[in-house]
Parts: structure tokens; sequence; C-alpha cells
């Protein structure tokens, strides 16, 4: 059962969260966005243009951090090794690790947390389709990187295809590399951690994540340092949208529910007689009809009125008084 912050310290949720309609919502956000991953393919030389213009923009300001790195993990096995299990699992493993977390925890803050995290990622699949950018293992040998995926393949389950598993490359877009959701979900956990894990333990994790991972995501080849940059700009994005994803989702609750509730009122028969004209302190009548018994009321046993004259006929007299 999902805990609650102190009485007065937070907002309670409107309506009490369940693992079996969440689970439902994450499954259905991820396979949108490994879809999209699919789909939105692009062009490999547009792909190829963009990420070497992103090369010459960090040379020129200096960024380039990719080559050092790569050449380090591509030397020392005993850092690429790792390293490629970390880009190939982490993000699959601590992601959904913290969102349970926050929601067994954190209940009243799960709603917003998985908000930001759902907007981010749809926004990360806007820059996968308008900006297709090919990876640095992926640009040709003569700009000096190396693909320590497929150099250590050996050690794990993927081959020369991003993190797939072998034989199975064709399934992921390998030129979705901007912005890098690895480091955006990353940096997404580190907040969480940071933020709502009240030890030192988490306060070190929430920093070390984010920084190994977008240490890792360049030294693999696999992205650029802008790619990063974007990764967090995304997530910022994210943050800023929530208040109003949430407004948004409230207010097509409530319609929804509105509706619903209308639309079941109309279609449930009323209860026999209810409104009906003809009901009068629950004696039933007809129009004109006397009240049973109005005559008794009215006129005691043996004292009921003499029919009128008219009643009687032309020829008969009218009895004694």
């Amino acid at each position: 059962m999902p805990h609650t912050e102190a009485p007065g310290t937070e907002a309670a949720p409107k309506t009490r969260l369940r693992w079996w309609t969440e689970l439902p919502l994450i499954v259905l956000v991820y396979a949108c966005y490994s879809a999209g991953r699919l789909l939105v393919r692009g062009d490999v030389s547009d792909a190829v243009d963009h990420g070497l213009a992103l090369l010459d923009i960090e040379k020129a300001l200096h960024l380039n951090a990719e080559h050092p790195l790569n050449r380090l993990f591509t030397s020392e096995p005993w850092i690429g090794v790792p390293a490629d299990f970390w880009y190939a699992s982490l993000h699959y493993l601590v992601t959904p690790a913290v969102l349970i977390w926050i929601f067994r925890s954190r209940a009243v803050r799960y709603r917003a947390a998985r908000t930001w995290l759902m907007t981010s990622t749809f926004i990360g699949l806007i820059g996968f389709t308008l900006l297709p950018t090919c990876p640095p293992r992926l640009l040709d040998a003569s700009h000096g990187f190396v693909d320590t995926m497929a150099q250590y393949s050996s050690y794990g389950w993927w081959g020369g295809e991003a993190s797939a598993p072998r034989g199975m490359g064709g399934m992921t877009n390998q030129y979705a590399a901007m912005p890098s959701l690895h480091v955006g979900w990353a940096l997404w956990c580190g907040v969480m951690l940071w933020r709502y894990g009240g030890t030192r333990v988490t306060k070190v994790a929430a920093v070390v994540y984010p920084l190994v991972t977008t240490i890792v995501v360049m030294g693999t080849a696999n992205h650029y340092f802008l790619d990063a940059v974007a990764g967090a700009a995304v997530m910022g994005a994210g943050l800023l949208l929530t208040p109003f994803v949430l407004r948004t989702a409230d207010r097509v609750r409530t319609r929804l529910v509105a509706r619903f509730a209308t639309a079941a009122t109309a279609s449930t028969p009323a209860p026999a007689g209810a409104g009906s004209p003809i009901v009068s302190g629950g004696c039933q009548t007809s129009a004109g009809e006397r009240f049973p018994r109005q005559r008794e009321q009215r006129f005691g046993p043996g004292a009921e009125p003499d029919p009128a004259p008219s009643d009687a006929g032309d020829e008969t007299p009218a009895p004694a008084r």
C-alpha cells in the first residue's frame, strides 16, 4: 500500500492510483517510444550531415570530449565492457525501478513524476522525427570513432547495431541520436533520487548516475555531447509542460465522467408510477373520479342525500321532509 506524506505537506491525489491501471499506461508509452524510433527513420544522408554538423559545432566550441573518451573505452576493455553493459541495460532497469519506488513511497508525487517522464519522452520522439542524426560510431572511420559495442559484442547480447540483441538490429532506428534520452531519463532518475531519497547514498547516486551515463554515451560513440545537452533540455521542457498536461488530463477526465454519468442516468428506466399525474397521496384515481369512500366520509350511515328532482323524473313527487 503506497505511503503518503505527512498531513498538510502534500496535496492528496484526486483519485487513488492503482498499479494495474498504471502498468498498461507505462507499457503503452514505451511501445509508442519504440515504435516511433522504428518507424521514423529519416534519410541517411541527412542524418550523416546532421551528425557532422554537431561535431563541427563542438570542435568550434572546444567541447569535443567524444574522441578522448572513445579512445579510452576502446583501449581499456575493463572500462569499455562495463560501459557497454551500462548503456545497453541500465535505462531499462533503473528508470522503472525509480518509478516503482516513487509509486510506493511517494504516492502523492507519483502522478506528476510519471507525467514529467512521459511528456519528455514524447518530446524526444519529436526530436527524432525532425532531426535524424547519425551517431559518432556510424560515421566514416576517417572521423576517428570506434563502435565499442561492436568491438566488445562477444561479451554481451548485442551485436554491431547499437544495443539491440543480435539479429534484431533492424528493429531499432540507429539514427535516433538527438536528443539522448539515455541522458534525459538518467537526469530524471537523479532528480527523483535527490529530492525524495533522504539518505546520503541516494544523494550520491542522484549525482553519479546521470553523470556516468553522460560519459558512457559519449565514450561508446553512441552520442555527441550536444545530444546529451539536448536530452537535458528535453527533460526541462517536459518539466515546464507537466502542470499543463495534468490540468488538461483532469479536465478531460471530468468531462468523460460527467458524460458517462449523464448517459447512465438517461438509460436507467424511471420507477413505475414516478411522476404520474394520477397519483395522489398513495391513491390512484382517474380524471373526474371521486376519491375512494368519499361519499361515506361526507355523510354518515343512512344520511346520504336524496336524489335531486331531476334525477327522480318529472312525474315522481318529492318525498316528504
